[in-house]
């Protein structure tokens, strides 16, 4: 029996608009990654599969840079998802300071306003809940700085082995594309840890 052209358009539409709701729905609602370096350990390690939720700071149009709308700029403890200012490639950070800040690192170790962030066993206390890091050797020190309009300082949990704020400096909260929500996928596993 022969496929009617017109069955066959409505089929073919049918498919166009499911690959454009999937396309459109990862491009600006969500969207899953896999972290290529140990710059957030002991939080999220190489190989681990994170999910992000693109539409956290607003929504973007599908498949460019620009906001349609945002409701919220990335906040103190906020694990983010931005291409970085040095060559492009996709990196996973913590919020530490954001505009209007003065911020000091000192062997890894954050001052935020002048007042050292707590670090205890539970973590360091930045933002609703306190999350691991590694001092290491602490990397190298930020002398105090306050953050420019618009922008934010971000930095691996690793600190004493990530190539983060320290070294490119701030980054734009407009080219930070998504709030990184939790680990999904590792060693091949699935799992939820959340962020």
């Amino acid at each position: 029996m022969p496929i009617r052209p017109r069955r066959l358009f409505r089929e073919l539409a049918s498919w166009a608009l499911f690959v454009a709701a999937l396309t459109t729905t990862r491009a600006s609602f969500a969207d899953h990654y896999r972290v290529p370096t140990g710059s957030m350990e002991p939080t999220v390690e190489p190989g681990d599969h994170i999910v992000v939720a693109k539409a956290a700071y607003g929504l973007r149009l599908p498949l460019t840079d620009r906001w349609l709308v945002r409701w919220s700029d990335p906040a103190h403890g906020d694990v983010v998802v931005l291409d970085s200012p040095e060559d492009g490639t996709v990196l996973l950070k913590r919020v530490v300071a954001t505009e209007g800040e003065l911020v000091e690192v000192r062997q890894g170790r954050l001052s935020i306003d002048g007042v050292p962030v707590a670090v205890d066993g539970a973590g360091e206390h930045l933002g609703s809940s306190p999350h691991a890091i590694a001092l290491g050797s602490g990397g190298p020190d930020l002398e105090p700085v306050r953050v420019p309009r618009g922008k934010a300082l971000v930095l691996g949990d690793n600190r004493g082995n990530s190539r983060d704020g320290r070294f490119f400096g701030f980054v734009a909260t407009d080219t930070i594309f998504g709030r990184a929500e939790g680990v999904v996928a590792r060693d091949g596993g699935v799992t939820w840890r959340g962020l």
